[in-house]
């Protein structure tokens, strides 16, 4: 998908929410439990309910891998339903990789030929040979993390060296790679008074930015700062919205928590 695709979606749905598919068996409702596939049907039934409220959809691979090759099954099926059934959706694999450069690759071709999901999270840590690969897809996107909405974030991605924050020399140095065009950045909700710096230095990159919700983001600040002429956002909720209930109309709550949020965020592209 490209870029200008993604964001003829957002003007179409006036929405730039997106859905974390973060699936634990121990959270679902019981009944689904006696499915063959409880993850798959649980995924099926949220994006079933919601695809008309989001642009997006991640699901966080660490929730699949727990389950072993049963747990990576239900990935793939889930992906698959979602490019046959809503392939207008802009689909994250939230796996968090990086590594030196043919590993990188391996990586890459996973999710972006195997999968054929359209975008993938990376750490920068291992500098510009671990994430060159991931770029060199075209039309794929890759989402690196920038300023994340943990409290761990401070011990490294703040830390002044040579005069600047290290996350700003992360985001100034990625702009000078390969296909950098093909960039996306990780910005988490809870760091929105930093999104004016961040602005500065990639003023037109999209932002993936988690934490609204139960990790206590406030869209609206994050709006305030982060927003660009395309919206330049993708506002992540991922328990707020899957598990708004245990009851047998989980999808039903799920739809209306997502609903709620997609309000909001047609109130702001109005305004």
């Amino acid at each position: 998908m490209t870029t200008e695709q993604l964001v003829d979606q957002i003007k179409l749905k006036k929405s730039f929410l997106c859905i974390g598919l973060d699936v634990d068996l121990n959270k679902i409702p019981e009944h689904l439990l006696k499915e063959e596939d409880p993850i798959f049907e649980f995924n099926k039934a949220i994006i079933d309910a919601t695809h008309q409220l989001c642009v997006a959809y991640k699901p966080n691979t660490a929730f699949y891998e727990a389950y072993g090759i049963k747990g990576w099954k239900s990935l793939q099926k889930t992906i698959e339903y979602l490019n046959a059934n809503y392939p207008e959706i802009f689909t994250i694999a939230d796996a968090k990789r990086g590594d030196i450069g043919n590993t990188s690759t391996m990586y890459a071709k996973a999710f972006f030929e195997d999968l054929e999901f359209d975008s993938v999270t990376v750490a920068p840590y291992m500098g510009k040979d671990s994430v060159e690969p991931f770029l060199a897809f075209k039309d794929k996107h890759t989402i690196m993390l920038a300023l994340t909405s943990n409290a761990g974030a401070f011990d490294f991605q703040t830390l002044t060296t040579n005069g600047q924050e290290l996350y700003k020399q992360v985001l100034e140095t990625s702009k000078q790679w390969q296909n950098s065009e093909n960039l996306m950045y990780v910005v988490g909700a809870t760091k929105a008074e930093f999104l004016a710096d961040i602005r500065n230095i990639i003023p037109d990159s999209f932002l993936l930015v988690p934490g609204v919700g139960a990790q206590g983001g406030n869209l609206q600040d994050v709006c305030k700062y982060g927003m660009n002429s395309n919206v330049g956002l993708l506002i992540n909720s991922s328990r707020g919205i899957i598990y708004a209930s245990k009851d047998v109309d989980f999808a039903e709550a799920a739809c209306n928590s997502a609903k709620q949020l997609q309000s909001q965020m047609e109130e702001i592209l109005n305004n």
